[in-house]
C-alpha cells in the first residue's frame, strides 16, 4: 500500500470518490465538519491541519482494497488536462418494466444506484458500463443509447450516463465488498429506491418516470 506523505484537498477529495461517499458521509468518518470537505473541493492545493492529516492516514490505511485500487487509479499521473478529470459511466439497464440497481455500503448506509465503474483515460464509457454491470451483478446488457452527462453534484466526477437492454443472466451480487444487494426494481417504483431529485432528468425521461 503506498504512503502518502502529506494529504492535499484534492488527494482527500479523490479519498471521497475511492470510498463513493458524500460530503457529509466522508466528513463523518473523519469527524470532522461537513464545510472542510467542501473547502477541499473549493480549494484542491489546501493543506489539511496535522490532526486531520492523520484521520486521512487512518480512513486511507483502513479501506479495503477495492477501495485503495480506485484511489491509486484517480492518483496515478496523468498526461494532459482531460486526463486527470474523473469520468464515471453509469448504466441504466433496463427489462421489460424494471431496471436494475445494485445497493451500495456507503459508510455504514446503504444506498441504492445504479451500476457505474470508472473510465481509465482513452477508454470506452459504454464498454465500462457494459462491463461493470456484469462485473457487478452478472447481467449482461448492450447499450441503446447515450442518455448524456453531467458533472455529479457531491464527487465532482463527470457521469455519462447510458440506456442499456437487458441480454441475459440471472441478477446476483458479484462485489460482495461494495455492494449489499442487486435487484430489479418496478419502474414505476424507482423513485422509492432513489429519490427523484438525485436522479439525472434525461434518465427519468428516458425511462417513463415523472417526478
Amino acid at each position: 500500500m503506498d504512503v502518502i506523505d502529506s494529504w492535499t484537498g484534492a488527494l482527500a477529495c479523490q479519498l471521497q470518490t475511492a470510498l463513493r461517499l458524500s460530503n457529509e458521509a466522508f466528513a463523518d468518518r473523519l469527524g470532522v465538519h461537513r464545510r472542510t470537505v467542501g473547502d477541499w473541493h473549493a480549494r484542491p492545493d489546501i493543506t489539511p491541519r496535522a490532526e486531520i492529516q492523520s484521520a486521512l492516514d487512518t480512513v486511507y490505511e483502513r479501506s479495503p482494497a477495492p477501495v485503495r485500487s480506485r484511489f491509486a487509479r484517480l492518483t496515478q499521473p496523468a498526461t494532459d488536462t482531460a486526463a486527470q478529470t474523473l469520468r464515471v459511466a453509469i448504466a441504466v439497464v433496463r427489462r421489460g418494466a424494471e431496471v436494475l440497481l445494485v445497493q451500495r455500503r456507503d459508510d455504514g448506509a446503504l444506498r441504492w444506484q445504479f451500476p457505474a465503474g470508472i473510465v481509465k483515460p482513452g477508454g470506452s464509457a459504454e464498454a465500462v458500463a457494459i462491463s461493470e454491470t456484469h462485473g457487478e451483478t452478472g447481467v449482461h446488457c448492450a447499450v441503446q443509447e447515450a442518455l448524456g452527462e453531467r458533472v455529479h453534484p457531491v464527487s465532482g466526477a463527470l457521469c455519462g450516463y447510458y440506456l442499456a437492454e437487458y441480454l441475459a443472466g440471472e441478477a446476483t451480487n458479484r462485489d460482495t465488498a461494495e455492494n449489499a444487494s442487486v435487484t430489479w426494481v418496478p419502474i414505476t417504483s424507482l423513485t422509492r429506491f432513489i429519490p427523484a431529485d438525485r436522479i439525472y432528468r434525461p434518465v427519468l425521461d428516458a425511462l417513463g418516470v415523472s417526478a
